[in-house]
């Protein structure tokens, strides 16, 4: 059976290091996993979607089965970017862990204030509610895993609840989707909890995910 590959995309602000856990537990599964770094805070969507495109592209030739993608929060809204950009062949799955697909509310309470754009850059101005990007509802298996609990107190209160302290469950609904699973971990380290890594595994591996 060719072998899959994987894509991992990290967040705002963050690293592929970021994604160490459950980068080596997809590869334990045997998987092709590559953890792309991009700069994140310097470059809209639309250049960070050219940037990695020929990073993507070479991933995909060199991929004998299907390549999937994985994006905690604003990395899979990139990887939506990327396959609306430039489909790959043998297109698979896409999970999204905590995405802002219809925007989050804190980049709209926080788009004006300038330390906000200083540190995060043009991207995160694009995740707002009202600026977040739309495609047309997805014709390939898209999984949402989302959260109910934070660490950041403050993104919490500025949220409807439930949300994740970046992100509400409402926010990362779009139609279309294959799977929708709510757990209660926050947005900032779910991509390393346990079940989260293996409900990510379970839907690349079947399209659904656990109940």
């Amino acid at each position: 059976m060719p072998t899959d590959s994987v894509v991992l995309l990290h967040g705002l602000g963050r690293k592929a290091a970021s994604l160490a856990r459950i980068r080596s537990a997809l590869t334990a599964e045997g998987y092709r996993v590559c953890a792309l770094d991009y700069p994140s805070t310097r470059h809209d969507l639309p250049t960070l979607t050219a940037t990695l495109r020929p990073q993507v592209a070479a991933i995909a030739g060199a991929t004998a089965g299907a390549l999937h993608f994985v994006g905690h929060s604003m990395g899979g809204i990139l990887a939506r970017s990327l396959i609306a950009d430039a489909r790959p062949d043998r297109l698979g799955r896409l999970v999204m862990l905590g995405p802002p697909n219809r925007g989050s509310e804190i980049a709209d309470r926080l788009r004006h204030v300038g330390l906000y754009r200083r540190l995060l850059g043009p991207a995160a101005l694009s995740l707002g509610t009202a600026t977040v990007p739309a495609w047309p509802d997805p014709d390939y298996p898209i999984g949402v895993i989302a959260g109910t609990r934070s660490v950041d107190p403050v993104g919490w209160l500025m949220l409807p609840r439930p949300n994740d302290g970046r992100v509400s469950v409402a926010r990362t609904r779009i139609p279309g989707l294959r799977g929708h699973l709510v757990l209660p971990v926050s947005h900032a380290l779910m991509m390393n909890h346990p079940i989260v890594i293996a409900q990510t595994a379970r839907f690349l591996a079947t399209g659904t995910f656990a109940a």
